[in-house]
């Protein structure tokens, strides 16, 4: 199967890759609207045990909003969904959703040019979660 998304590997702990994360969405203009625990979640609901993984739900209003005077349906591809779960054998996955392989595939040409500057933005964020040493 392709991944979908944008990928890097954090080398640090799971919680350090949530905290570098953050501060890199936040560098370029995100905020986080949710935060899902994954783990916890199946825990509670199904009594299973599942590695650390988080689903957290970025934002950046500005484009959001573009997007949706675009098209109101749009709504349903928002926010833009980064995870992050600890890998087989070590190490922490973090990927982000390319809205050039979601939102711009179904919308006109304004939705794909917020999807360009999303992907863009994105593609950053997880290019500097990655650098880490």
């Amino acid at each position: 199967m392709t991944p979908l998304g944008i990928h890097t590997t954090f080398h640090g702990s799971f919680d350090e890759a949530i905290a570098k994360v953050g501060e890199e969405l936040k560098a370029e203009g995100f905020g986080i609207l949710t935060e899902i625990d994954l783990r916890a979640t199946l825990k509670k609901k199904l009594d299973v045990d599942f590695r650390r993984y988080t689903i957290l739900g970025a934002c950046n209003p500005p484009f959001a909003h573009r997007a949706l005077e675009a098209s109101l349906d749009v709504g349903l591809m928002l926010p833009c969904n980064v995870i992050v779960y600890e890998e087989d054998g070590g190490g922490t996955h973090v990927a982000a959703i390319d809205p050039l392989e979601t939102v711009a595939a179904r919308g006109g040409p304004e939705i794909a040019s917020v999807a360009r500057e999303v992907h863009d933005r994105l593609t950053r964020v997880i290019a500097r979660v990655g650098e880490r040493a």
